[in-house]
Formats: C-alpha cells, structure tokens, sequence
C-alpha cells in the first residue's frame, strides 16, 4: 500500500449542520466557541483542449462563535499517489489544525476539490506521467477552485474579504505558492508546508519525479509573486529529500517572488506528514509570519 503523499487529519465525524465546541487558544486556557458548518460551492473548471467541467464541491468551515467579520484562511490539502486512496479521503476537515486556526480569530475554509474524496468527478490535476510531468496544468485547475471558492466566501457576513491567507500541505502548498502569484481579493499571504508533487517515499524515497520542472515552475511563480510567503519543509521529508525544497525556494526567489524557508525538526520515519503529526514544530514560524501581515492572533 502506498498512503504516503498525504496524511489529512481526517474525521468520521463531521456534520452537514452548524456545530459548537469550546477551543483552546493558548495553555491551558478555553477560548471562544468555534462553529463548525458545510457549505457546497458551484465551481466550473476550463480544462486543456477547450473541455470543462462544473459541480459543487464541499468547503468546510471552522470560526469562532461571533457575528463580527473576520479574516479568511483557505487550507489546502494535498494528494494521494493512488486513485484509489484519492476516493477514500472523504470530507477533508483537519479538525485540529482547523480549530488552531480558527482560534487565532480566521475563518477556516476548507474545499474537498474536484476529483477527491466526497467531491468525486475527474482527476483535473494529474499533472502526467513520471518523466513528463506538467506542474502547470494541475496547479491551474486547482487555482481556478481556489478563486472561486474564496469568491463565493466574500458572500459570507462573517468573512472580511480583505484579508486572508492561503495554507497549503504538499500539492496544497504548491497551489497556495501559485495562488500568491495571482491576483487574488484580500491575500495577504500565503503558507506551504511540505509542497511538491511527483514524490514516493516508498518507491523513490527522497528522489521526486521531475524536480527541474518543478523548480522550473516555481521560479515562474516566482516572477509573478504579489505577496510575502512562508515555506516550511521537516528535515526528513522523504518524499523530496533534504536538498531539493531549499533549492526550490531559491529558484522562487531568485525569480523575485518573496517568502522566508524555515526547516522544520525530523519528525518520526517521515517528515512530510509534518502538518497534522506535530502542529507545534510550525505553529512559532506560522504566528510569526501571520503577525507580521497583520493578522490575528490570540492577543488581539
């Protein structure tokens, strides 16, 4: 088996109805009330060779129990290496990560995108075979969901529009680097954590497929960059290897896109999993990088 491109803190137990629980926002202290809901958001994709597709795909959201806008935070999940595992994901809802967030005062917004889990329809970001990979293609598909799931979210009385961050884990993190190159309402930055594509830590550990077209790709993001990013990589990430996410974001930056890489400590067999097996190794560069865009934090 080969479940090792994306780990999502997945939950059987999630509602189609508003929820209430208490989080905690700091040691030992109980926060706000944080609400939990579904939404189904149209989305219609513009694919290679003139064909499209449309339907609604499930946006988990995660806010505190308060009428006042807040500042959006889109969280991006990656991808699995088999069709199969890419069905069996169900409703992505990172309900830990998701209340940390929600608890620094963003409303979380988390799609299920087109071809996972839930959402099912076709796989519109395979981004090709091993040796001839086409990074562009998947991450513009991808992107267009993004645009307009955070478009129908300007909609929402408890969303302020114009400020957001965009996180994204593995292929999330490759798509969050992209939607910080685009003109995106309200971005204020955007986060990757562990983001690549065409990695196997079981058959090519630390060995992806194409990581010059990656880079390639990256410094193109790079050129077009309009917000400041932050890259977090663990030590022991098997499925890009210790020397090539650095490479990466000095590709990116070289480029001109501007962003801060931060190696995060070895963690367990495999560092790529990272995000959702130990939150409080990236929880001190993540408070850092949203204070100084300005936006929440528990001291607000």
């Amino acid at each position: 088996m080969r479940r090792h491109f994306l780990q999502p803190d997945w939950s059987p137990r999630w509602l189609l109805c508003a929820i209430g629980f208490t989080a905690a926002g700091g040691i030992g202290t109980a926060r706000a009330e944080l609400i939990e809901s579904v939404l189904h958001v149209p989305v219609r994709l513009d694919l290679p060779a003139g064909q499209s597709t449309a339907q609604t795909i499930p946006v988990v959201v995660v806010r505190e129990a308060t009428p006042a806008p807040r500042p959006y935070l889109l969280l991006l999940h990656g991808r699995p290496a088999l069709a199969g595992d890419r069905g069996r994901m169900g409703l992505v809802n990172y309900p830990a990560n998701a209340r940390y967030f929600a608890g620094r005062g963003f409303v979380v917004l988390i799609p299920t995108r087109l071809g996972y889990g839930v959402s099912r329809g076709p796989d519109v970001e395979f981004t090709g075979e091993c040796l001839t990979k086409r990074f562009e293609e998947g991450t513009g598909a991808a992107l267009q969901e993004t645009r307009q799931v955070l478009a129908y979210a300007a909609g929402l009385p408890y969303v302020d529009p114009t400020r957001g961050v965009v996180v994204g884990e593995s292929v999330g993190g490759v798509i969050a680097i992209a939607a910080g190159s685009t003109e995106i309402p309200g971005l204020l930055g955007a986060v990757n954590v562990a983001g690549g594509d065409g990695g196997d830590s079981l058959v090519h550990p630390d060995s992806p497929c194409r990581p010059d077209l990656l880079e390639s790709w990256y410094a193109t993001l790079g050129r077009s960059s309009r917000v400041p990013t932050l890259w977090m990589y663990s030590a022991n990430d098997r499925f890009w290897g210790p020397r090539l996410p650095a490479e990466w974001f000095a590709a990116y930056v070289r480029a001109g896109g501007r962003g801060r890489f931060v190696e995060l400590p070895a963690d367990k067999n495999n560092g790529h999993f990272i995000f959702t097996r130990n939150p409080p190794a990236w929880h001190p560069a993540f408070e850092a990088f949203s204070a100084e865009l300005g936006v929440p934090n528990p001291a607000r």
